[in-house]
């Protein structure tokens, strides 16, 4: 018989008791049916967790899985599917991915002993939302022309070629810090928080160019898409640079404050 445990979404708030059917038939974690769990006192706030199996989230597998980006991308499209469902309905702590409990018991006494912390998060995240902000260096390389000395070496016209486009690749990172520097000023305007993240390198970066800001901001609904297209008109005008807008999200980067984290705990 195969062991389960307990794989934790998210917190949110289920003030009117609609979220259960919010979530009945979405598939979570290893297409698992998401339930709800509550405190003894049956109060508002809730914990979505599904029952995974535990071989595949103990420490030694999570750290095999995390190297298989086809299972780990599954498993972040499925946390992500029910963050949002729930979103749809309610303020949200998302938790982190692989946030894992032996069972719905030790879901239940964990959210008994931060009830209040996360009641208190979840008054200070209603009706806002998380946008990202990334800003990508994208220097052309520096055209080749024709030099008017024939008798130039191809060793000497290789490295003037280099000088020309080590200059425009510098004239590019002058320009996205002056775009940074804008952008910032423009969503702070509307932002009651910023986090900044560690700039994304590799398969994590999408689309062409270096990424070299990547922040998130939490922003009032109401603001929302003034907050969008000031933010894209502050780093319009950049050569060599590219400001790209994400969201709303769930709250993510603002959710649960240290002290009110659930520690991750993984079946023995």
């Amino acid at each position: 018989m195969t062991e389960l445990i307990s794989y934790a979404y998210a917190v949110a708030r289920d003030a009117d008791g609609s979220l259960e059917a919010e979530l009945s038939g979405l598939p979570g974690v290893a297409d698992a049916p998401v339930r709800l769990v509550r405190t003894g006192d049956d109060g508002d706030v809730v914990v979505a967790v599904s029952a995974v199996p535990a071989a595949d989230f103990d420490e030694r597998a999570l750290r095999s899985h995390l190297e298989d980006l086809d299972w780990l991308e599954a498993v972040a499209r499925a946390h992500h599917r029910v963050i949002e469902a729930l979103a749809a309905r309610s303020t949200v702590l998302p938790l982190r991915l692989a946030t894992v409990y032996v069972d719905d018991e030790s879901v239940r006494l964990m959210l008994a002993d931060r009830r209040q912390a996360f009641a208190d998060r979840l008054t200070e995240l209603a009706a806002q939302t998380e946008w990202g902000v990334k800003i990508y260096v994208e220097a052309a390389e520096a055209p080749e022309e024709p030099s008017a000395d024939q008798d130039v070496s191809p060793g000497r016209a290789y490295l003037s070629r280099r000088r020309a486009q080590r200059h425009a690749r510098q004239d590019a990172y002058r320009h996205a810090e002056e775009a940074a520097r804008r952008v910032e000023e423009t969503a702070r305007t509307y932002a009651v928080d910023q986090v900044r993240h560690r700039a994304q390198q590799g398969e994590l970066a999408q689309g062409p160019g270096e990424n070299v800001v990547n922040d998130a901001y939490l922003v009032p609904q109401q603001d929302a898409e003034d907050f969008r297209a000031d933010v894209l008109r502050a780093g319009d005008g950049f050569p060599g640079v590219r400001v790209e807008v994400t969201g709303p999200w769930a709250p993510y980067s603002f959710a649960v404050p240290a002290e009110a984290e659930p520690v991750r705990r993984a079946a023995p």
